[in-house]
């Protein structure tokens, strides 16, 4: 049985990357909360702290999504960024794994071991 852990994947399930990422911290015994963050999107503040957690929010945007070429953010700033994203979640990269120890994006789905 898994243990209970406080461990948050901002997850969408057609990701070849956020499932493989789930499979993983399942393997490690986590039975992480499973935020499907385009059904369910995060507030700002809460895309915010994620953001940094992160390092930014350049870290957290997908850059090579349709709407970020479409609403221009190629150099916006953090506000305009997190704003965008709020507003599209599809903006956000997947998956993110947020713990107690800070957070990662799952590319690859490894790198959330860091934070574990």
């Amino acid at each position: 049985m898994a243990k209970k852990t406080n461990v948050e994947i901002w997850h969408n399930p057609r990701c070849s990357k956020s499932r493989q990422t789930l499979a993983l911290l399942e393997e490690q015994g986590i039975e992480p909360t499973v935020v499907r963050y385009l059904d369910e999107p995060p507030s700002k503040s809460r895309i915010k702290a994620v953001a940094k957690l992160l390092g930014g929010a350049e870290k957290l945007v997908r850059s090579k999504e349709a709407a970020f070429k479409e609403r221009a953010l190629k150099g916006a700033s953090q506000t305009a960024l997190i704003d965008a994203m709020a507003d599209e979640p599809k903006l956000i990269e997947r998956p993110v794994v947020i713990t107690a120890k800070g957070a990662r994006i799952g590319r690859p789905p490894e790198s959330v071991l860091e934070v574990l």
